[in-house]
């Protein structure tokens, strides 16, 4: 059964694995990570589950977890689900509004926090959660609240399952499984309105897992997996749940800004990650290659040109490439691509499922091109991640894939892309009518995503919530002019505004270091970043970039005006999600001076030339 599975999971890879290292994590006092084996890993988590019970923790109770990425946010999981317990997962970044929201709505008696972020936001709105009876601090370091006459640290948790003295309960637990209980209530942070908690349970996992044995048959238990996307994402957790069941090694990286550093060290073989982690990659290769003698840039730029033909026109369509394309693309394999790749810390690559959001084209070729098997994907929390994804080979780039064995797929007269299956949640916890919302009288989950099918393959259009009406009457979709316009170098982030507007235009925030290194190179002074961002020569530089990245799109699409600003978009100000998506409204208010100053001064211009 499904449920006993996940339940039993560790305890059975452990049986298999004993000694074998399961986790790693990195130690910030000595530098080193520090292995788990498979035997420690099943200890800790057994003494959890016994703990739990000796906390007074029920069948089907929520748990909260409230913390960055740490091996021990996986052992709470899975001390839960012995117990036929739901761990609910809260971003690290949480405000303690959004905290207490939580809490109050999954009726959470005992939270796991992480660190000192975590524990103050958390206690901070302690006494207005009426549920919440304890925290149980991960981190040893954190300083308690004088106040705080509850809490406890991890260690001392432990102590109550020291010796597992409720280990027969927690097994009775287990066997009561049933495919039907809840695993995880995950929120989704989303773009508008209050978060909703989308229930999965065994069954939903049970699908993905059965479905993933077979097309992921190339992960095996002698690849690495960097864990550092949230482990609240659903992406990065059933990814994890799966590599552990696959007996990966999983490498948990806490602080995600680590990321850099921690594929050096690490070197991983395989790791789920989001368009925006490839774009940086790409934008770094780039600013790279242009630094280079004109010797280099050409031999390097020849590379790229190579691997791409090589990889994408022919091995990828099923051809032989030419002798010559392949003695070519050899020597570039142990020269240009080995040193790219072992810069970045992937040399060691078998394939990295991306998702999250649209990937463009170039930056998919991009990879192929220097042998790093991107593939693509699209899911959501709702659908337990995986909806398409990418073929070993045969892809097509442009696509997020072909829709995975056992889902259906529908397009509705609106271009809404329409799913139903064993892997589709069955609803929002104790939302009833945003669940009678999501779902149609035939049980097919509305995504509110734009797209259509192919030749077997899935494309994404937009949000169909997010098509922009200029008042000409034009339908705009902003996510594929950011997705274009955000893989240049100089761009960091971008909004695109034009809904009810005469035409499109966008907030920009440059990437500040590039910017001012273009200012010493042509002389440019000022005396703040204000100035120099609306300097002629800095705003000309952004035109013409601009302007050579939009070509593919029609002229009422492309963006005519656009404002660089001194500040990024950021969670603390409201204008992210928890995942890095732009909430429109708030950006659109926050910066309405901006905006507004725009569309008066393109007004002002074709009043003068008497348009």
């Amino acid at each position: 059964m499904a449920q006993q599975e996940m339940a039993v999971l560790v305890q059975r890879q452990a049986a298999k694995y004993g000694d074998r290292t399961a986790l790693k994590y990195r130690d910030y006092g000595t530098g080193t990570w520090v292995p788990v084996s498979w035997k420690d890993f099943e200890r800790t988590v057994r003494t959890a589950a016994s703990a739990l019970v000796a906390l007074g923790v029920q069948e089907g109770e929520n748990v909260g977890i409230f913390s960055q990425n740490k091996p021990e946010c996986l052992a709470v999981d899975f001390a839960a689900f012995a117990n036929r317990a739901v761990t609910i997962p809260l971003y690290a970044t949480s405000s303690a509004l959004q905290v207490q929201y939580i809490v109050g709505d999954a009726a959470i008696r005992y939270l796991f926090v992480g660190e000192q972020f975590q524990y103050d936001a958390a206690f901070s709105v302690f006494g207005y959660c009426e549920s919440l009876l304890q925290m149980i601090i991960f981190d040893r370091s954190v300083r308690r609240d004088p106040r705080d006459q509850t809490s406890v640290y991890w260690d001392e948790f432990l102590q109550l399952g020291q010796g597992c003295p409720h280990q027969a309960e927690v097994d009775a637990r287990t066997a009561r499984g049933d495919e039907h209980d809840l695993v995880n209530i995950l929120y989704t942070s989303g773009t508008t309105g209050e978060p909703k908690g989308v229930m999965l349970r065994h069954s939903n996992y049970d699908e993905i897992f059965r479905t993933h044995d077979k097309l992921l048959s190339v992960l095996t238990d002698r690849d690495v997996s960097l864990d550092f996307l949230p482990l609240t994402h659903i992406f990065e957790k059933a990814w994890t749940y799966f590599c552990l069941r696959r007996g990966v090694l999983v490498c948990v990286n806490l602080r995600p800004a680590d990321v850099q550093q921690s594929l050096r060290e690490v070197r991983p073989t395989v790791m789920c990650s989001v368009p925006r982690f490839w774009e940086k990659v790409y934008q770094g290769v780039h600013e790279r290659i242009a630094r280079e003698s004109p010797l280099r840039r050409a031999l390097m730029m020849d590379a790229l040109k190579t691997g791409e033909l090589h990889n994408v026109d022919y091995v990828n369509e099923g051809k032989t490439p030419p002798l010559m394309l392949r003695m070519k693309y050899k020597f570039y394999e142990k020269t240009v691509y080995a040193l790219l790749k072992k810069t970045i810390g992937l040399e060691n690559g078998n394939f990295f499922p991306t998702a999250g959001a649209a990937v463009s084209d170039e930056i998919c070729r991009f990879a192929h091109s220097v042998g790093l098997n991107m593939m693509v994907g699209y899911g959501l929390t709702e659908s337990t991640a995986t909806v398409s994804l990418f073929p070993v080979k045969g892809f097509c780039i442009g696509s997020v894939g072909r829709v995975i064995p056992g889902l259906e797929v529908r397009i509705a007269d609106n271009q809404e892309i329409l799913l139903r299956g064993r892997s589709i949640t069955d609803g929002y916890y104790k939302k009833p009518v945003s669940t009678a919302a999501a779902f149609d009288a035939d049980g097919w989950f509305h995504t509110g995503d734009a797209g259509y099918l192919r030749d077997g393959f899935l494309f994404l259009t937009g949000r169909i919530k997010e098509l922009f009406k200029t008042s000409n009457g034009k339908y705009i979709s902003p996510q594929a002019l950011e997705t274009r316009l955000a893989i240049d170098r100089y761009i960091d982030q971008i909004a695109i505004i034009a809904d009810r507007r005469k035409f499109v235009s966008a907030l920009i925030v440059p990437v500040y270091e590039y910017v001012k290194e273009y200012a010493a190179r042509k002389g440019i002074t000022y005396s703040s970043l204000d100035e120099l961002l609306r300097h002629p020569k800095i705003i000309a530089l952004f035109q013409a970039r601009i302007a050579t990245l939009q070509q593919q799109f029609a002229h009422y699409e492309q963006v005519k005006r656009f404002t660089l600003l001194s500040r990024p978009f950021s969670m603390e100000q409201g204008e992210l999600t928890n995942t890095l998506k732009l909430r429109r409204s708030v950006v659109s208010e926050h910066f309405k001076d901006e905006i507004d100053r725009m569309y008066a001064e393109a007004e002002a211009a074709q009043h003068a030339a008497g348009l």
